[in-house]
């Protein structure tokens, strides 16, 4: 199987994939906190090895503070759904995001089939890439990302359909699996997984983030903004 786009250095894509069958990839919060720990490890020219890492006990805000030879990719916004992902990316050098994406699924996917005892491909076929090749469009992803997880409450909300926009706001600042936290000025150990400088500067404040989300909230739920 072959992907229908090539990667180029200084580009943006839109990186996702979901479950083989649908199937859920993140059966609990040490799935997430696993992926999202590789998230930040694997975008590296040199291996590490998290297992070792986590079974001499090192802590969580120390494997985030992993000093990196050099980062393979920029990730400028990413969420984890329960069967699927999304990964806002800059190709930084060639090859850089298939390397990457090679190292995060393969780890990640042997984590999850020791785990749960389980054998064969854990993802469907290749992960899925849509280059961001004008403006507007790579702007609306860092909405499109960080709004997925109101389908969780708001299974419509892609076709303009939110009951309760005050809910859909307070469950993305309490949802942990995605970088909506860390465009809000929230300090925390997974900031170091953004390098927010490599893309383009459409937020110069924290509100300016939140006010977009408010508007994307409001246009889906038919409202005015």
């Amino acid at each position: 199987m072959y992907r229908n786009i090539a990667f180029s250095v200084d580009e943006f894509y839109h990186i996702y994939n979901r479950g083989t069958d649908k199937r859920i990839i993140f059966c609990d919060e040490y799935d997430y906190n696993r992926f999202i720990l590789q998230l930040y490890l694997c975008n590296n020219t040199e291996p590490v090895d998290l297992g070792d890492l986590l079974r001499q006990g090192t802590s969580l805000s120390e494997i985030f503070s992993i000093k990196k030879v050099d980062t393979l990719v920029e990730i400028g916004a990413w969420v984890l759904m329960p069967n699927h992902f999304h990964i806002l990316i800059k190709e930084k050098v060639d090859g850089g995001i298939s390397t990457f994406m090679k190292k995060l699924l393969t780890s990640y996917s042997m984590y999850f089939n020791r785990k749960y005892h389980r054998t064969g491909s854990l993802f469907e076929g290749l992960f899925k890439a849509r280059h961001l090749d004008y403006d507007q469009y790579l702007k609306y992803q860092f909405a499109y990302i960080h709004l997925n997880p109101i389908s969780l409450i708001e299974p419509a909300w892609k076709d303009k359909t939110i009951f309760d926009r005050e809910k859909a706001k307070d469950f993305l600042k309490e949802y942990l699996y995605s970088s909506y936290s860390d465009y809000c000025g929230n300090e925390r150990p997974q900031n170091n997984i953004l390098n927010k400088e490599a893309f383009p500067e459409y937020f110069e404040s924290f509100f300016d983030f939140k006010e977009m989300i408010r508007e994307w909230l409001d246009f889906n739920s038919g409202d005015e903004v």
